[in-house]
């Protein structure tokens, strides 16, 4: 019933986008719909729909808010440039942030923005302590009305990507239900958010920066199946679509695909297992991968090419790291494939099979053992087996299983895990790969990684006065000639592919120059919609 149900909801979206792009004319058929489109709207059917609006609640994978303006923004590039500051300062400790704002900025229902509602913002999602993290924060105060100094508790480098993520709310009017109905300065407009099926937006016609052209925004919610059907109809305007169904032609619109640094690849536990258990009571450590040849064969002799289009229909690069394209991302992370060499480290560390089944081992031990991904995820599932397929081939078995995410939070510091990253945010690789962060229940190192080297390198960059300060030591964590993160070093993970993120665009829409995309590939897609155009 519920499938029926699911179903009946996807055509009465249609049929509501069919009467919107067509009005109240005759003209029904797809070609109609698609010569005579009214260009001040636009259409968008994405998959992932966000919990909430309100950005001191926290923003998808650090996405730019639509509806309110941050202090700074992302350059194509990911370094900073101003949006409602028109300078900042930093004190010689890095400590004392003070930045000074625009003085000609309303919000939508005509109020003014000040730096009051500055701090509140900051404060107020201080206060919350939900996705947003702002632990090394004190607090933020106005000292005047176009004034705002922040206090930290720690210098942090990565304090201009919190900022530039973090959408100004207004003070007089936030509440417990601003989320589901907001109030911004940005480009656009709250208009209208029934839940589980459109998010409706339009331009605000008083933005201090250059006013949107599509005046109208329809985004609607649905299966990367269901916008399919829905772009060969002609009833939206861009539709979020897979690597399974990319391949197909259809005629009035052109395929998009954006680069990105979401990435999938494996972690891999890197303690023997004892008998231990993690703070939580779940056991860790795997006498497989605990050991180096065994990851290092892993990380060369897997085809990564081979994956991309064994998997993803070739619509995927190879990955080396958690942020493949970004400015602090060391360039010697990337390795060459090389199942030979491979094959040689097992080789050379004692792995035979002396058995002849096609799996080598060591000490009685075989190379084996269990990557788990979640249950209904058909991507990570094909990257897991392609993968599998390649491991094979150097002699390594291993056993893909889909499960559930509570069984992987449980098993995940034993076994290996088909894991997707992908952020505009150095801090990440902090969380990933400092020793304060292993073995805990966030995902973020359940491998068990710890060097006091790479902690140095991560303590250093997040101390940093400035991102561009922090670069050297974001690269030195990864590989510094000798030892890091990098597959190359310790090899914690094993990197396997960036995916592409795909879309059907009508013919005449130009969505602009896309920044390298993060994690998730629905709502990265809308961070410079205000830059969209018809051109014809």
């Amino acid at each position: 019933m519920k499938k029926h149900t699911k179903y009946l909801s996807y055509i009465l979206i249609l049929t509501s986008l069919l009467l919107l792009i067509t009005g109240c004319s005759n003209k029904s058929t797809p070609s109609s719909t698609a010569t005579e489109h009214d260009k001040t709207n636009v259409v968008i059917a994405i998959s992932s729909e966000p919990t909430t609006l309100d950005p001191c609640i926290g923003c998808e994978h650090g996405t730019t808010p639509l509806i309110q303006s941050t202090l700074v923004e992302y350059n194509q590039d990911m370094t900073f440039t101003n949006d409602l500051a028109t300078d900042y300062t930093v004190s010689d400790d890095g400590l004392t942030w003070s930045f000074t704002i625009r003085n000609d900025v309303t919000f939508t229902d005509g109020e003014p923005l000040t730096a009051s509602d500055v701090a509140f913002t900051f404060n107020n999602a201080k206060a919350i302590q939900s996705t947003l993290d702002l632990t090394f924060m004190d607090y933020a105060v106005a000292t005047s009305d176009y004034t705002v100094i922040f206090t930290l508790n720690r210098p942090t480098s990565t304090f201009l990507n919190t900022i530039a993520i973090t959408g100004i709310v207004p003070e007089h009017a936030y509440n417990e239900n601003y989320g589901t109905a907001p109030i911004g300065s940005g480009p656009f407009m709250f208009v209208q958010w029934n839940k589980g099926e459109q998010l409706m937006l339009k331009a605000n016609e008083n933005y201090y920066g250059t006013v949107p052209s599509i005046k109208n925004i329809t985004i609607v919610f649905m299966t990367e199946d269901a916008a399919f059907a829905a772009t060969k109809a002609g009833q939206v305007d861009v539709a979020l679509t897979s690597a399974t169904l990319a391949t197909t032609d259809i005629s009035g619109y052109y395929l998009k695909t954006v680069t990105s640094l979401d990435n999938r690849g494996f972690t891999l536990p890197l303690m023997p297992n004892e008998g231990k258990t993690t703070e939580s009571g779940f056991p860790y450590g795997n006498n497989v991968t605990c050991n180096l040849e065994i990851r290092h064969a892993l990380a060369y002799g897997i085809d990564r090419e081979q994956i991309a289009k064994v998997a993803l229909n070739g619509f995927a690069d190879p990955a080396y790291s958690e942020n493949d394209g970004m400015p602090w991302n060391n360039s010697e992370v990337i390795i060459d494939t090389d199942k030979e060499y491979a094959k040689k480290l097992l080789a050379n560390n004692g792995w035979v099979d002396t058995d002849h089944d096609g799996i080598v081992e060591k000490d009685g031990l075989k190379a084996e053992f269990t990557c788990i991904y979640p249950a209904g995820d058909s991507f990570r599932q094909a990257v897991a087996l392609a993968a599998s397929t390649e491991a094979k081939e150097l002699g390594i078995n291993i056993i893909v299983e889909g499960t559930s995410w509570d069984d992987i939070s449980k098993r995940m510091f034993c076994d290996a895990v088909l894991m997707g990253w992908g952020s505009s945010n150095p801090y990440t690789s902090y969380c990933l790969y400092h020793s304060d962060n292993m073995l805990q229940d966030d995902y973020y190192n359940p491998e068990g990684y710890s060097n006091k080297a790479v902690d140095s390198y991560l303590d250093a960059a997040m101390k940093s006065l400035t991102p561009e300060d922090a670069y050297e030591n974001w690269k030195k964590a990864q590989w510094d000639g000798s030892t890091g993160t990098a597959m190359k070093g310790d090899c914690p993970w094993v990197w396997l592919v960036n995916m592409h993120h795909l879309y059907y665009v009508r013919k005449g829409l130009d969505i602009g120059n896309q920044q390298l995309h993060p994690h998730g590939d629905s709502m990265p897609l809308l961070q410079n919609l205000r830059n969209w155009t018809w051109t014809d």
